[in-house]
């Protein structure tokens, strides 16, 4: 599909996109909270892989490739705006909270959400991105040492550190070291 799109094929570029693009979007709202500019950067991501594409070699590595540009439209966007990305969305929260969060009332849902967005607040930027990536757009984590352009140490030792750092804030003890 990929190398057809590559050729020119509308129809695989349309199933590309349709495939990619809500992950991509997903990823960028987590992160920026404002559905608008996710909408916006998820269109330019795919602007610019369009306008990159015929260049492109695929190697095995389309989605580092792409999140990749979508991590650096967001950057560049943030930074225009003058701002830094805001806490984390409900959505992304709900994706690494404890496992015994189904049987939680609303009132504690809320609550536990709450405090987990806080504790994400607190994690440091690049502990952030690993937890989107993983937990978002469902990336492997040698995916995302691709995206994030980090050796795969590095991002297993972000993700355990923010798992831990998670746990040790919270109290909690159901999320998953793995990231599952």
């Amino acid at each position: 599909m990929l190398q057809a799109a590559i050729d020119g094929d509308e129809a695989a570029w349309s199933r590309l996109v349709e495939e990619f693009s809500p992950r991509v979007y997903r990823v960028i709202v987590a992160q920026c909270r404002n559905p608008e500019l996710a909408e916006e950067v998820t269109q330019s991501t795919f602007c610019t892989v369009v306008t990159k594409l015929a260049d492109y070699t695929e190697l095995g590595r389309f989605e580092a490739w792409l999140f990749r540009i979508a991590m650096n439209r967001l950057r560049d966007e943030m930074r225009r705006r003058g701002r830094q990305a805001i806490p984390v969305a409900d959505e992304t929260l709900r994706e690494i909270s404890p496992a015994g969060e189904a049987s939680w009332s609303p009132g504690e849902a809320s609550e536990a959400l709450s405090e987990l967005q806080q504790a994400m607040a607190e994690l440091p930027e690049a502990e952030q991105q690993v937890l989107h990536l993983r937990h978002v757009a469902e990336m492997s984590f040698k995916a995302i040492a691709n995206v994030l352009d980090q050796p795969l140490g590095t991002v297993l030792a972000r993700h355990f550190r923010a798992v831990k750092r998670l746990r040790e804030r919270l109290g909690a003890t159901g999320v998953d070291e793995d990231g599952g």
